[in-house]
């Protein structure tokens, strides 16, 4: 289960107001890259919930305080990214691990890897891991990743 875009936002929220807490609210817009609305519509549900408290400290100028349930909910948000977290990376490594036997099987001990990021990486590693080398040379099966998802590309399946 990836974590939903509600409980990141929540937590990035919270995790700003608890180091900043004069943060503006286009501050954090700009830091969440969403719009000031969306900001606007957490941090009120986030109030009327209890989990953030908001004061007046000048005539325009609002501070946020996260309330102990607040760091709790904080505390929970934590934990519940780090442990899918996790779960997207044994995820990758089984189906990485699953493709390196199909390769192997093909009579390949190379393939390409194609994409970037933190998802290309955990291939890159796991392939290395299991003997296969890593090339850019055409014609070889082709681990392609697009965003979260991986593909083989290139084997047949036995």
């Amino acid at each position: 289960m990836e974590p939903s875009s509600e409980s990141t936002h929540d937590l990035s929220l919270l995790e700003n107001i608890e180091h900043h807490p004069d943060v503006t609210q286009a501050d954090l817009a700009t830091q969440l890259g969403v719009a000031v609305g969306t900001v606007n519509w957490h941090l009120k549900r986030l109030i009327s919930k209890g989990y953030v408290k908001v004061m007046r400290a000048e005539r325009r100028k609002l501070l946020y305080t996260i309330t102990p349930e607040g760091l709790a909910l904080r505390a929970r948000l934590t934990v519940d990214y780090i442990e899918q977290q996790f779960n997207l990376y044994r995820r990758v490594r089984l189906k990485v691990k699953e493709f390196v036997l199909q390769v192997k099987v093909q009579g390949h001990d190379r393939v390409r890897l194609v994409g970037e990021g933190d998802v290309a990486d955990i291939c890159r590693l796991t392939c290395l891991e299991q003997g296969i080398t890593i090339s850019d040379e055409p014609g070889l099966p082709t681990i392609e990743v697009r965003g979260l998802g991986i593909a083989l590309i290139g084997v047949d399946e036995k």
